[in-house]
């Protein structure tokens, strides 16, 4: 028969285990984030990596271990190119090396350390001269 304190002890030694073997930003943050694309004029669409996404204003989950050519394209209108890039965010190194190696180790290998450049990318679309 177990008891609750038993229990409760299990539980927490579960919890801390869990934390001892992610990373903080696996934890926390995640290896995506959400982007939201708008142009002017708006209802461009929006090719990533060659891909068509969306049409703008509209907002999608990214990796955020990666960095993205990102295309607005509107008929009468010249087409944009933005590079949306990702970086190695400080904090969150700092946070892992504190707590261990194998916090490190998870959010090297999942990508998690990293962020995208910007959280919102706007194109200012140029009509095409007659």
């Amino acid at each position: 028969m177990t008891t609750s304190r038993g229990m409760g002890f299990r539980a927490g030694l579960l919890a801390v285990a869990v934390l001892m073997l992610s990373g903080c930003a696996t934890l926390f943050k995640g290896t995506t984030e959400a982007v939201t694309y708008n142009s002017n004029p708006p209802g461009a669409k929006v090719y990533v990596n060659g891909r068509l996404m969306g049409e703008t204003p509209f907002q999608i989950d990214m990796e955020s271990n990666r960095s993205y050519k990102v295309e607005f394209r509107k008929d009468g209108y010249l087409e944009r190119t933005v590079v949306l890039n990702d970086f190695v965010d400080g904090s969150w190194v700092v946070l892992d090396v504190v707590g261990g190696l194998v916090p490190a180790a998870v959010d090297a290998a999942t990508g998690a350390w990293c962020t995208l450049d910007q959280p919102t990318v706007n194109a200012l679309l140029e009509a095409r001269q007659k």
